[in-house]
Formats: C-alpha cells, structure tokens, sequence
C-alpha cells in the first residue's frame, strides 16, 4: 500500500480554476473519502492523483515519490467507475482477470487470483456469465473484483454507487466497508451521498468551490463542524439553522422573540449583534425524549406536518418562520397550523458568525 500528499494542488481549465489549492496527506492503509456537492472539484482531485488529469500547479506524491510526470499506468493504482466500465462480451472471469493479462500475469496465475477475487466478493457462481446477464450491484463487485485483483497500492473510487437503488447502494457499501477492513488497502473514494461519506471514512474531506472545508473524522464533521456550510451539509435530515440576537452574552432572542439562554463565554463579543443558531433534529424534541437531554428548554413550533420512520416521528414546522425539523417520539403529531412545545437541548447548540459563516 502506499501514502498519498497532495501540496497545495490547482487545477484550471483555461480562466476557470476547478481545484484552488488543495493540501492533504492520506496515510498508509487510510479510507479517505471525498464529499461534497456536484462541480466542487472532488471528481478532478481523484483523476489527478489517477493520472488522467494533468494538474496546473502543486505536487502529487504517492508513497512519497512526486508523481505529477508519471503515466497513469505506471502509478501502480487501480480506479473503479461510477458507470462500471465492463466489457459485455467478457465473462466475469474474464473481465476480473483483464488487468491481470495486460500486465503478462501467465493464465495459471490469473485463474487462481481471478478466483481469489471472486471468492472474496461472493461473484463464485457467475464467473461465466456475461455483465449483461448480472444485477447492478453484481456488476459493480465485478468492477471492484478487476480493480482488486492487481494488487494496486492505492484504490481510487470514483462515485462507483450513484448509479446502484437504495438497497444495492447499502449491499456494496457494505461489500467495501469489509473489505477494507479485511485487505487494509490505501482507499479515497469520491461521493456526493454524505451517508457514504459517514459510514465508509477513516476521515471525511469536505469541499466546496474547490477548496477543502473541513478534514476530520465523520463524528467531527458531525458534532464539531467548523462552519455553517460543513454543518449543513453533514446530518441527514440537514440540522436547522435560526436567525437570532444576542442580548447579554447568554440570552439568544430569535427573530420571533422567543429565547434562549446558553453557557457560552464566546458570545459575549457579540452582545447587540446577530448570530446563527444551529439545531440538529435529534436536538430538538418532544417531552418524551426529555430525559436524554443536557439542558433542554422549551421553544414553540408551528406544527405544519410529521414523518413517522417507525422509531421516530418528525415534527416539520416553523420556529420564528423559519422551516425546522424536530426528531421526536413515535406517538408525536399534531393538526396543521396547531402551537406544539418542542424543546431544544442548549447543551449541543452550534454558533455561526453569519457574516463569516464560521462556527463561534
């Protein structure tokens, strides 16, 4: 396996600059994942480090050796597609094996690794099927089985299950989850699903516009997100943001007039001035879920829907007019445009500077 080094990578398309001064190190063994939305440049980043993509600026080191002249088929690296990119006249065996014959591993040697493979991904039985003949998250194991096959020191993920339904997506999410666990193999994989980005990562890359946001563990982004733009984008359902007013250093008056008293020593340099208030779901409930809360203090919705999950229910409404979400018991509802009590646990708010987006 190997480690990876980005140093301060750019990459233009003529006046358009996609990357603007991307710095990371991936360790040895590590599952990076690359998550943000749709054009922030996390795709280019993988195909940069793949070799496919020239880069405009910076370095790119792979195992400590600068890689930024080399060929993508001398970087030792294997990539898996979001479209699969199989050959549908080729069995699956013959598909796994293909790198394997481009590299003159003799047959023999490639029947027993193309095996090896298989077992390890539970494609046994349809080594002699065609990908026509396969189910879609069959045919992206294929696709993980060719790239795993070549004993690669860095795998490279590039959205390989945007394409797959909900239940596919959690099977071969599951299907990479062991098998990093089982090979310890060097992994950065690319999504725009925040739950992939969650359940997969070592350490969670947020991007946006091009620029890294915010590197940490996925309990880091999730509990210490360090601006209004990680925490938005990190939860699912996304965490509630309220407008409000700081008056004496611990009271938050939201727009509406209802208040909130919070132990914050940082806010004392923004007494008279506004604050952004966040709010995940869970921390925001129903009497019911009382006793788990820190410091839980009452606030009025205005109840506009609920969506029962079985375990919870979801209160949507508006809290000084603005739309929220309260994670509350299963018995929890009420009749639109009725004054529900909520109750929000003071303890785990996050504080926004509005005008720099950055958590206070």
């Amino acid at each position: 396996m190997a480690t990876v080094a980005l140093e301060d990578v750019r990459k233009s398309y003529g006046s358009t600059a996609v990357v603007n001064g991307i710095t990371l190190d991936v360790e040895d063994g590590e599952f990076i994942v690359l998550v943000g939305p749709s054009g922030c440049g996390k795709s280019t980043i993988l195909r940069m480090i793949a070799g496919l993509e020239d880069i405009t600026e910076g370095e790119i080191r792979i195992a400590g050796s600068r890689v930024n002249e080399l060929p993508a088929k001398d970087r030792n690296l294997a990539m898996v597609f979001q479209d699969y990119a199989l050959y549908p006249h080729m069995s699956v065996a013959a598909n796994i094996g293909f790198g394997l014959r481009m590299h003159g591993v003799s047959p023999a040697d490639r029947q027993i690794r193309v095996k090896e493979i298989a077992k390890l991904l539970q494609l046994d039985p349809y080594l002699n099927r065609k990908p026509g003949a396969l189910s879609g998250g069959q045919r992206q194991r294929v696709a993980m089985g060719r790239a795993l096959a070549r004993n690669a020191r860095l795998y490279l993920f590039d959205e390989p299950l945007s394409n797959l339904d909900a239940k596919l997506r959690l099977e071969v999410r599951t299907q990479i989850k062991l098998l990093h666990r089982q090979l310890g193999m060097t992994s950065i994989f690319v999504t725009h699903d925040q739950t992939e980005a969650m359940t997969l990562a070592d350490r969670i890359v947020c991007l946006d516009g091009g620029r890294i946001l915010q590197v940490g563990t996925p309990d880091e982004l999730y509990s210490q997100p360090q601006n209004i733009f990680v925490a938005s984008f990190i939860g699912s359902p996304q965490i509630n943001l309220l407008d409000a007013r700081v008056t004496d250093g611990s009271v938050l008056v939201l727009t509406d007039g209802q208040e909130l008293k919070v132990a914050s020593d940082a806010l004392k340099k923004y007494v008279g001035r506004k604050v952004c208030v966040g709010i995940r779901p869970e921390d925001l409930s129903d009497s019911q879920r009382l006793s788990s809360m820190q410091s839980p203090q009452k606030l009025a919705l205005n109840f506009v829907v609920s969506e029962t999950l079985g375990s919870d229910t979801y209160l949507i409404g508006n809290i000084a007019g603005t739309r929220v979400s309260a994670r509350c018991s299963p018995a929890a509802g009420g009749i639109s445009g009725e004054t529900l009590t909520v109750h929000a646990d003071t303890a785990k708010l996050h504080l926004f500077d509005p005008e720099t987006k950055e958590h206070i």
